[in-house]
């Protein structure tokens, strides 16, 4: 039965409903799921992007009462400043749809409450009303917000982690606590793009996946990753995107189909671990590129000349990690390039080079939420740089750690992690006579002397 009243941003539901009611009947299908029992899809973590993902399976299938249910967990408690509700009430009353629907759902006042500063407003309660902390001027559909995680995940069939990479296994093992008596395993799809690194018995990174399958326990096949070159608030917009969802072929392409939209393609791919690595270090290089736009007045040579050397690098770790590392070659620059146009790491490399940030204020920022490349130069440059990866320098005939042979993500560890530098030191790195041209790096990782398969837990 499909359900009329279920309000979308635009007032309107999405369309064509026969074709979207086919893809939601698909899917339950493949799962099981009997016809008075509806598909439960849980968002875990309302960041800007989870909250959109979560968002537009709302306005996709949420309206089909009876054969979905779309809902999303945040933690409760998180008050909001006056200053950030003084805005948030700007954008209500910028936007005439915004009034009526508040109004209608006699949510307005609260809002002109808090503008006055006679009431507190809660992170989770505005998220009910459309309105993510991370990101206001983008309002959403109202979501159905639990705080209870164990209410939000017991029965979910569908699982989308919108975490970052630092807070996953942590949530991930309290949730494996509620699915212990259950009989069947949920499908997770995974948004995170940050890594972690760890280094016993081996060297190795560590991807949101792969943490969750030991916070729960849930089979591998029932875990992907889905990423690609989106912004969030466009995404949600309708400007047109692509993603690629990636893991076991049995659940990839049966939810890549139900994932699909017109202005929302969904590709997929078998390799889920080295596409997963990937969005993690993208970010990496978008906080240095952040601070050369300041640092040299947005000088377009500048600029170029920095893509130059983080590419290079880019081309090097891919070839370390990847046996065919050339596949992943558009999708990691295509990442790259919308991070550093108009992606939060990028951003936060801008505002730390002005000083309107400082190191000191930590990764989680007010209205952006984690910047994960922070902990993406640490991971990759410590994993990067112990003795045991040392190899033989093709050309100089010393032996050297992979990370020597990065200068700029070993300046990015020496500005954000040690903080022996300042922002500055960036541009000097790229200045440095001694640097090699960028074509030299790839010429070494196009030897493939330097892959290492087990820096992903992979067998040579």
């Amino acid at each position: 039965m499909v359900d009329h009243s279920v309000e979308t941003m635009n007032g309107t539901n999405s369309a064509p409903s026969r074709l979207v009611e086919e893809r939601l009947d698909e899917i339950r299908r493949v799962m099981g799921k009997a016809d008075d029992d509806p598909l439960r899809i849980v968002g875990v973590g309302a960041g800007a992007w989870g909250s959109v993902f979560v968002a537009m399976l709302q306005e996709n299938y949420g309206r089909f009462r009876g054969k979905a249910s779309v809902r999303i967990w945040r933690r409760g408690g998180r008050a909001i400043d006056k200053s950030t509700a003084e805005h948030l009430f700007e954008v209500i009353n910028s936007r005439e749809d915004l009034l009526r629907r508040l109004i209608r759902r006699c949510a307005y006042l609260k809002y002109v409450e808090a503008r006055l500063g006679d009431r507190v407003l809660y992170a989770d309660e505005i998220l009910k009303d459309g309105f993510c902390l991370n990101m206001i001027e983008t309002p959403l559909c109202p979501l159905k917000v639990v705080t209870n995680l164990q209410e939000a995940v017991w029965d979910a069939d569908i699982v989308i982690n919108g975490l970052p990479s630092t807070e996953t296994f942590q949530v991930f093992n309290e949730i494996s606590k509620y699915w212990k008596e259950r009989v069947t395993s949920p499908v997770i799809i995974s948004l995170a793009k940050g890594v972690e690194a760890e280094f016993l018995p081996h060297p190795r990174i560590v991807t949101p996946t792969q943490m969750i399958y030991r916070a729960t326990g849930v089979p591998l096949e029932n875990i992907l990753y889905l990423g690609g070159p989106n912004i969030a608030s466009e995404v949600y917009n309708k400007e047109y995107a692509n993603a690629r969802i990636c893991g076991s072929e049995k659940w990839r392409k049966p939810l890549g189909k139900f994932l699909r939209q017109s202005h929302f393609i969904v590709w997929d791919n078998s390799d889920l671990v080295t596409h997963e690595v990937m969005g993690g270090l993208k970010n990496v290089y978008a906080i240095g590129a952040g601070m050369v736009a300041t640092l040299t007045n947005e000088s377009a040579t500048s600029k170029s000349v920095y893509f130059a050397h983080c590419t290079s690098e880019m081309v090097f770790i891919t070839h370390l990690l990847a046996k065919e590392p050339e596949k992943l070659a558009g999708p990691l620059l295509a990442d790259t390039y919308v991070t550093l146009l108009k992606g939060r790491n990028a951003w936060y490399g801008q505002k730390l080079a002005k000083g309107e940030l400082s190191l000191a204020m930590g990764d989680s920022i007010k209205g952006k939420g984690m910047i994960q490349g922070v902990s993406a130069v640490k991971a990759f440059f410590e994993l990067l740089n112990q003795s045991s990866l040392s190899l033989q320098h093709p050309e100089e005939g010393k032996h050297v750690t992979p990370a020597e042979l990065c200068p700029i993500l070993k300046m990015l560890y020496k500005i954000l992690i040690t903080r022996e530098f300042s922002c500055e030191a960036v541009l000097e790195a790229l200045r440095d006579e001694t640097m090699n041209d960028p074509r030299e790096l790839i010429e070494i990782a196009q030897s493939h002397l330097f892959f290492q398969p087990w820096l992903l837990g992979q067998k040579p």
